[in-house]
């Protein structure tokens, strides 16, 4: 059998190059603008509010909001459009994106196991699930506070219609998505033509505003205000918030689809609506309540709140899409115990829903609208984990850099100083918000790096113990043909074992319990690639040792949900040939006991307890349950 190779390897599902062949360019595009975009594209409704509110504390002058409307500009000019659009695109790991994407990347390239590069994709993971539980809350309850200015006696029902469509749509997550996620695009590309034509409506009574489109005036407030600028730094990131879904959905759409949509509709929507929301407050001061909502005649307000809280709930579900996405790779690439996957689309990859994920959501988002109450209140919890996400993308996109696209010490300095540098401002201006609510992302991004090191760490240790005590599969097999002792019985057992060249401790267990062996032995290692997707020619690899003993190799991507069933009757073409109705499954059931004492023995312990949640591997693996035998073995850490 020819031996896989992972740099031709292609993604059997997603939007790869063929797929954007088949579906069209104009497609892809709309649907980028629908789920790339969604979160990004609903930061005009607070985020301009907050930076200038900011400044309007001691009196709002008109230089002062050119200086904000230049540094809202420029921020995604330079973090969006620069970083993301331009360079980041462009670290793609066989077409897909997102942090882990990108550490597998570099795990890559360095051709050996770094600790602290695994800290940083760790600490990247959970700073994103940090965002992924406050952006629902600040969408809905931002664009929900819109019916406040129809008339201030809807603003009792604020807070119970934000969680009645928060309600809404958690439950729907079990059903999947795919059914209205057609409609995603074409309803945020309304709203993205509606941003532009308020804000060029706007731009049109108050020109003077363009002049925010100089960079000098950004500098000038930066300069003139310090201290204050600082803390409006703050402010400001929350019209980049969305920036990290831009690479994370780089598998889904492509690189083409992803930049045009940016650059042909959603930049020049954005920047548009920014300069009008400043042209309204220059020739309105009192609009700095809520320029956003304010930029529409009162008659047409009902229309835009009901658009706004379309996009927002749009923009919300591509968040916890995300989350599904990011915790199935976590799970691939060992941070994260097994949790029960199920997909809600035949067609799309994608679409997949787990559930204790789903509910743990909802609770947190819940428990953040009931204790902040407001949008205004929650922009003091919104910025801090994406902010540290983007750090963490930066550095891991510097030592890919160097390692891999070959660019010299000086270039690589030269280009990324400046972001760095830009990136550190924010994040030092968003701790300023730790008491007021920042403490919420930085508190739970905490305790998940803590559970997902102590995760991957009990793994690397149970792996170690077991390798100890191994036996080697060649001997053994070669010592117990001639045994006499062992009965055969006709039939196929599968075994399922991390370590193919050791006897698995089920089929030991067994031999001495039972004192059979089935005729044919095939032992499954199950190999999780650095690459998204494996080709199903390159799925399973048959290797027979003699008439009783044989192994099988079987590969899945890290955005892959294995199932086993499926890839077994590939095996079938390589040589393997088995009765579904005559082959038994034997797992072996490890029960974890903790030997140490002192903060190793804290992560012993956190280890065991996230295994009781984990998904019963015959759920995971899609096997027979029917078929399935557990042997149990006691492993001390």
């Amino acid at each position: 059998m020819t031996a896989f190779d992972p740099s031709t390897a292609s993604a059997e599902e997603g939007f790869d190059t063929s797929a954007q062949t088949k579906e069209g360019l104009a497609a892809l595009t709309l649907g980028a603008v629908g789920v790339v975009y969604g979160d990004i594209g609903t930061s005009p409704i607070y985020a301009m509010r907050e930076s200038l509110r900011v400044v309007a504390a001691d009196g709002l002058e008109r230089s002062q909001v050119i200086g904000v409307v230049s540094m809202l500009i420029w921020a995604l000019v330079i973090i969006v459009t620069l970083k993301y659009v331009l360079v980041l695109l462009r670290a793609d790991n066989h077409g897909e994106g997102g942090i882990l994407a990108l550490y597998t990347l570099v795990r890559e390239a360095m051709g050996a196991r770094s600790l602290w590069v695994l800290g940083l994709a760790i600490a990247g993971a959970s700073l994103f699930f940090g965002d992924a539980i406050i952006t629902p809350a600040i969408s809905v309850l931002s664009a929900v506070e819109g019916t406040e200015l129809i008339t201030p006696s809807l603003s009792t029902y604020v807070l119970p219609i934000t969680l009645a469509i928060l309600v809404g749509l958690f439950l729907v997550q079990r059903h999947g998505t795919a059914a209205v996620s057609t409609a995603f695009g074409p309803i945020t590309a309304v709203w993205f033509i509606v941003l532009a034509g308020l804000g060029l409506r706007a731009i049109a009574a108050e020109p003077t505003i363009l002049v925010a489109l100089d960079p000098r005036r950004a500098v000038l407030f930066l300069v003139h205000e310090r201290a204050l600028s600082f803390v409006v730094l703050g402010a400001i990131f929350l019209a980049v918030t969305g920036a990290e879904a831009l690479y994370a959905d780089l598998g889904h759409f492509g690189k083409a689809p992803i930049r045009i949509a940016w650059l042909a509709l959603v930049f020049p929507a954005l920047i548009a609506n920014y300069l009008g929301q400043g042209a309204l407050v220059m020739a309105h001061p009192q609009a700095v309540e809520d320029p956003f909502f304010l930029l529409v005649p009162h008659a047409l307000l009902p229309w835009l709140v009901a658009l706004a809280t379309l996009a927002t709930i749009i923009a919300s579900q591509a968040v916890i899409t995300g989350a599904y996405s990011m915790t199935r790779s976590a799970i691939q690439l060992g941070f994260l115990p097994r949790l029960t996957i199920r997909h809600t689309s035949e067609a799309q990859s994608g679409q997949i829903y787990i559930g204790v994920l789903n509910w743990l959501l909802f609770v947190g988002v819940v428990m953040l609208v009931l204790s902040f109450r407001s949008s205004s209140a929650l922009a003091s919890a919104y910025g801090i984990a994406v902010t540290g996400t983007m750090i963490v993308t930066t550095v891991l996109t510097i030592v890919l850099a160097r390692r891999s696209w070959g660019r010299p010490h000086w270039q690589i300095v030269l280009l990324a100083s400046p972001l760095v540098l830009l990136e550190l401002a924010f994040l030092a201006s968003n701790l300023l918000k730790l008491p007021d609510g920042g403490y919420v992302p930085v508190t739970l991004a905490v305790i998940l790096a803590l559970l997902m090191a102590a995760w991957w760490r009990g793994v690397q240790r149970v792996k170690r113990r077991e390798g100890q005590a191994k036996v080697d599969l060649e001997s053994f097999a070669h010592s117990i043909a001639e045994d006499p002792r062992v009965e055969r019985i006709s039939g196929t057992a599968f075994f399922l074992t991390s370590d193919a060249s050791a006897v698995p401790l089920a089929l030991l267990h067994n031999l001495k319990h039972n004192h059979v062996l089935h005729e044919q032995n095939v032992l499954i290692t199950i190999e999780t690639m650095r690459i998204p997707q494996v080709r199903s020619e390159d799925r399973v690899e048959f290797l027979p040792i003699d008439e009783n003993f044989s192994r099988l190799k079987v590969r899945f991507g890290f955005m892959e949900t294995p199932n086993l069933s499926r890839a077994i009757s590939l095996a079938r073409r390589s040589g393997l040939r088995f009765d579904v109705m005559s082959s038994t499954f034997f797992l072996g059931r490890r029960k974890v006991v903790a030997s140490k004492g002192g903060i190793e023995r804290v992560f012993d312990r956190l280890f065991i307890g996230m295994g009781k949640f984990a998904a019963d591997p015959s759920d995971y693996y899609h096997l027979p349950r029917d078929r399935v035998v557990e042997l149990g073995t006691r492993i001390s850490l």
